[in-house]
């Protein structure tokens, strides 16, 4: 099963499914409500539950956007992401480092990589994942135990050291979501500010609103 979708293209706003954040929503709900007001890019994460918990959860959301046409993308783990079809694997610091993933999980699959600061941007564009996830730029909503914040600035430094897609993530909302793009992001990742929205559909239309070209990536 393959998204009937070109995934050529890493850009815009990017979505991340966490019960831990909505515990009384359904995450396959959301992904819908979300897909139909113009987001076209989700990951599920789920840090504490089970395997078997986690194959379902992935299974039943990986289903509906097969229906839908839309990226879907695991979080940490390669072998969940390849029980579920998934179209890719997003890695933190601390997870199986990239070349052995690129290895399980083959050339046609997706695989995004958590980076904090310049030197692990750097080592990223040696490695070249298909796209890098850069922050915490605010303080994030959804994590405690968080990276240094790294600011605008801090995006608009580390702009300059990769060609890669970069999607900034953590605290952002659709009130700067347009100042993180003028910065230099590819796109942005969020969490609690979609989840957490007392409307999907319109909270999502607000941050796709946002979406213009980024800054040109480095040559």
């Amino acid at each position: 099963m393959k998204t009937p979708q070109p995934i050529d293209s890493l850009s815009g706003l990017y979505i991340i499914l966490d019960p831990s954040i909505c515990p009384h929503r359904s995450l396959t709900d959301i992904l819908r409500e979300a897909t139909e007001a113009g987001a076209r890019l989700f990951q599920y994460r789920n840090k504490t539950a089970s395997m078997k918990e986690a194959y379902a959860e992935a299974s039943a959301l990986r289903k509906v956007a097969f229906e839908l046409g839309v990226i879907f993308i695991v979080n940490d783990r390669c072998d969940l992401a390849l029980a579920v079809d998934a179209d890719g694997v997003h890695l933190g610091q601390g997870d199986l480092p990239y070349r052995y993933a690129r290895t399980i999980m083959g050339e046609d699959k997706l695989i995004g990589l958590s980076t904090h600061n310049r030197d692990q941007v750097k080592e990223a564009g040696t490695l070249k994942p298909d796209y890098i996830g850069f922050g915490p730029i605010f303080k994030p909503g959804s994590k405690q135990d968080h990276d240094p914040v790294v600011g605008i600035e801090g995006l608009r430094a580390v702009r300059s050291l990769t060609a890669l897609p970069v999607f900034a993530i953590g605290g952002i909302m659709v009130e700067n979501a347009g100042e993180v793009m003028k910065a230099g992001a590819n796109g942005v990742a969020v969490i609690s500010a979609i989840l957490n929205a007392p409307d999907i559909r319109q909270a999502v239309s607000g941050f796709v609103g946002q979406m213009t070209s980024p800054a040109p990536p480095a040559s």
